[in-house]
């Protein structure tokens, strides 16, 4: 006669494969917010960096613009002999049309067919 048949019982995990499941499960997590973080997140951020550092300096640079061409006018008319402020007032303006100049020759135009 035959012995005992083996009968193959499907085992359950063992317990140490039970308790890295949380660590593993924990790892995938982190992997995926990394991922989403390196593709979406992080571009993200630096497109808003520029743009409100862009701001930024876009302001503070037509506020100095502004501000320089007040106090050309107030010393020019202050060291001008006669008081005449129309003379500083030229002066200026052909300094910001001479700069208007130079900006548009430089322009890239879009030549359509």
């Amino acid at each position: 006669m035959d012995p005992k048949p083996e009968h193959h019982v499907p085992s359950l995990p063992s317990m140490a494969a039970l308790d890295d499941l949380p660590a593993k499960g924990a790892d995938a997590v982190d992997a995926v917010v990394d991922f989403i973080q390196n593709k979406a997140v992080r571009p993200l951020t630096l497109a808003t960096r520029g743009i409100v550092f862009g701001i930024i300096v876009l302001t503070a640079s037509i506020v100095t613009l502004t501000l320089l061409a007040i106090t050309s006018i107030r010393v020019l008319t202050v060291y001008i002999p006669g008081n005449r402020v129309w003379v500083s007032d030229l002066i200026v303006g052909v300094i910001f049309v001479a700069a208007g100049m130079v900006a548009w020759s430089m322009r890239i135009e879009e030549r359509s067919v």
